[in-house]
């Protein structure tokens, strides 16, 4: 158990530390460079360790990466329709680059940045503190703001807390944007699609062909994005449905049910591997998507090849393009505000009667 620091490469805004984090049977490598999560090895049910997430070999990858895999996404999570936004009398203008929209924080986004480390501990299990400094305008967006990230991993999984404060009212929304197959990652081509998710969520947000919401608040029930039951990913991704046909698959904002701190949103099972990974967060919703633009035969790690569907993403947030919809919950936050939100992936493996 502990925490071990390694030299990673070098980026024209500095080194790249890589430091992995040892919990029991668990074992987290978390990179400077983007916040990235570039292995997170869990057991299956016959006790071996196994790679869970989609990355890459080395920094390299990462530098090219178009796919967000493992990072840290802000300073707005998703999408914000036109990079535009009106906040106390002011338009903003930001940084592009999902056509006319920003997505994920822009092209310099926190996923893009060089972040500086503190090792140490939380609650008896090694952590990670991560920094970063956005100065006012960074993207476009309004404020200076100081972003702190803790990633701590216990003996049941990976918590990751988000706190941050700004002297100029701004929109913060930050979030992890790991890939995940429970199959285990090794050097052959899994999908997800025999995975079985299930979602406390009875609703999702309607988009358009840009993936843009629309303001309006959709029922899942008697489509094929209700996975209010456990259902295989795979099951209905291809389903006649116009959301779906829009995103190719899944690439929805649900809303999570209602409830107080900590809230258990997802539970995702790999049959085979009899691994069970399960969401907790204190954010009002999460973007589940399957995967569906990973391009195909992309060099993973270990000598294996991605492709559409290779892996899955569980993502809490908040409401997209909320800045744009005063009828979704607010993310603006405040001078003397604290933004702080927390995300918990639990791992455990199915028992005899799970099967």
């Amino acid at each position: 158990m502990g925490t071990t620091r390694f030299d990673w490469g070098q980026t024209p805004e500095g080194a790249v530390d890589l430091f992995i984090l040892e919990s029991g049977e668990m074992k987290a490598s978390i990179a400077t460079w983007g916040g990235v999560v570039t292995s997170l090895q869990v057991p299956d049910r016959t006790g071996a360790l196994g790679e869970v997430t989609l990355g890459y070999a080395s920094l390299d990858g990462y530098l090219a990466d178009q796919c967000f895999f493992g990072c840290l996404v802000g300073r707005v999570a998703n999408r914000i329709a036109q990079a535009h936004f009106h906040l106390d009398g002011r338009d903003y203008v930001l940084d592009r680059n999902n056509g006319a929209h920003q997505l994920h924080g822009g092209p310099q986004g926190f996923w893009n940045r060089l972040w500086q480390a503190q090792p140490g501990s939380r609650d008896g299990d090694p952590s990670l503190r991560l920094y970063l400094r956005s100065e006012d305008g960074d993207q476009g967006f309004p404020g200076s703001m100081d972003v702190v990230v803790d990633y701590t991993l216990s003996e049941s999984g990976l918590r990751i807390h988000y706190a941050a404060s700004t002297d100029a009212p701004t929109p913060v929304s930050l979030t992890n944007h790991m890939y995940f197959n429970l199959a285990g990652i090794g050097t052959k081509s899994v999908d997800c699609l025999g995975h079985r998710l299930q979602l406390e969520a009875e609703q999702v947000l309607e988009v358009d062909q840009d993936l843009i919401p629309s303001g309006r608040i959709l029922p899942v029930a008697g489509t094929p994005l209700d996975f209010t039951r456990s259902e295989r990913i795979g099951a209905r991704v291809n389903a006649d449905h116009p959301l779906l046909q829009l995103a190719q698959g899944y690439d929805h904002f649900y809303v999570a049910r209602q409830g107080e701190g900590l809230a258990r949103v997802a539970v995702v099972v790999e049959p085979v591997s009899g691994r069970r990974l399960e969401l907790y967060t204190t954010c009002p919703g999460l973007q589940f998507y399957s995967g569906n633009h990973i391009p195909q035969g992309l060099a993973g790690r270990a000598g294996e090849r991605y492709g559409r569907y290779s892996g899955f993403c569980l993502e809490p947030h908040g409401f997209v393009d909320a800045p744009n919809h005063p009828e979704f919950p607010s993310i603006i936050v405040r001078p003397g505000e604290a933004y702080k939100a927390e995300t918990e992936y639990r791992f455990s493996v199915l028992t005899g009667a799970d099967s």
